[in-house]
């Protein structure tokens, strides 16, 4: 049997290349033929007016030409360009007009936030619009926000009610379908990231050559980071011998880092500071203590995937207070790894149910 996988193909974020990855691998373990579908959305403006159409084109080829010869001497881009090896990709883009169906048995639409209209998702084809009905199902799809805005919700709606199985990935998400559709059967599982253990994961980590000590804080923020937050992070990391790490400061040798380099930097840090999704993920999958911090900046709250992920596992607790005690230094995960074996499971279960699997 042959999978198809449409998630969003970004070569600049961790989470999105390992749960693409994940879902390869744990789709393995059945036998199947897996195979990531490169989908540029700027080739795929299937519904728009031929003249926009063929200047997005145009402008697509020039900002690729020009990120050829700025990327080959970025070292991070290359670090992704690795780990991409580990991921078996289709040798075409997706052509929404000449799309051979008969390739795959079943598409995949997921993980990660293939639905977020924030993100400009929600086109034809992350709604799976090209394939038949029979074979459109979603793995732990994300909208990204607890709410979806009015403009969309008609073609949702109808895209949603023609998939032959839905898991989403927070409980937003099954509110938002089960409001639009008359579905009853949407799922809410977890990232494929969880899906594969920590020695599993240990197969695709590397150890970041920068890297010179073996105690440090780990932050890795996508939002701004105020400094009395700054100072309660290095007072820990004062007190505690540590260095502080910032992978996603372009000025630190550390933003060099690809998702094999994070991975490592996950599983060896004393501390991890975040306001990520995946980052605290692994946290939990490497048993390391973690502090999850609100996004301070004026945008649209995305925090429903850290609610449902902590609110799941038990670990409210590391919600960021204000101030980092002793406590969170700590942990015990004991009751949360009872919760993902149960949640593992559910995984499986669903895709047996939605590939027809034995």
């Amino acid at each position: 049997m042959r999978i198809g996988i449409i998630t969003i193909n970004d070569n600049n974020n961790y989470g999105n290349r390992l749960q693409n990855y994940a879902t390869q691998e744990f789709l393995k373990k059945y036998n199947l033929q897996i195979e990531t579908i490169l989908n540029n959305e700027t080739l795929n403006i299937y519904e728009r007016k031929k003249y926009r159409y063929f200047l997005r084109v145009i402008k697509f080829i020039l900002v690729y030409i020009k990120n050829i010869f700025k990327n080959n001497k970025n070292n991070r881009f290359k670090k992704f360009k690795e780990f991409n090896s580990y991921i078996k990709y289709s040798k075409n883009y997706i052509n929404l007009i000449k799309f051979n169906n008969n390739k795959y048995d079943y598409i995949l639409v997921g993980s990660d936030q293939v639905w977020n209209s924030e993100f400009n998702r929600l086109s034809y084809v992350d709604l799976l619009e090209f394939c038949p009905e029979n074979k459109r199902v979603s793995f732990s799809a994300s909208f990204g926000s607890n709410d979806l805005s009015k403009r969309y919700e008609e073609r949702v709606k109808k895209a949603l009610n023609k998939f032959k199985a839905i898991s989403v990935r927070e409980d937003s998400g099954k509110r938002i379908v089960e409001k639009l559709t008359v579905r009853k059967d949407v799922e809410v599982l977890v990232d494929p990231t969880m899906l594969l253990t920590a020695e599993e994961w240990d197969k695709v980590s590397k150890k970041p050559e920068q890297l010179k000590t073996d105690r440090y804080i780990l932050n890795y923020f996508l939002g701004e980071l105020s400094e009395e937050r700054k100072k309660e992070i290095q007072r820990i990391a004062d007190e505690n011998n540590c260095e502080v790490i910032n992978i996603l400061d372009k000025n630190s040798p550390f933003y060099e880092t690809g998702p094999s380099e994070f991975l490592y930097l996950e599983k060896n840090a004393f501390l991890i500071c975040t306001d990520s999704f995946h980052s605290s993920v692994f946290a939990i999958l490497y048993n390391k203590p973690f502090i999850v911090f609100d996004r301070e900046e004026n945008i649209v709250k995305m925090n429903s995937r850290l609610e449902t992920l902590l609110s799941k596992f038990k670990l409210e607790n590391r919600w960021y207070k204000g101030h980092i005690t002793d406590e969170l230094l700590k942990v015990d995960y004991t009751e949360a790894y009872k919760i993902l074996e149960i949640e593992r499971k559910k995984s499986e279960d669903f895709l047996k149910r939605a590939l027809d699997l034995k």
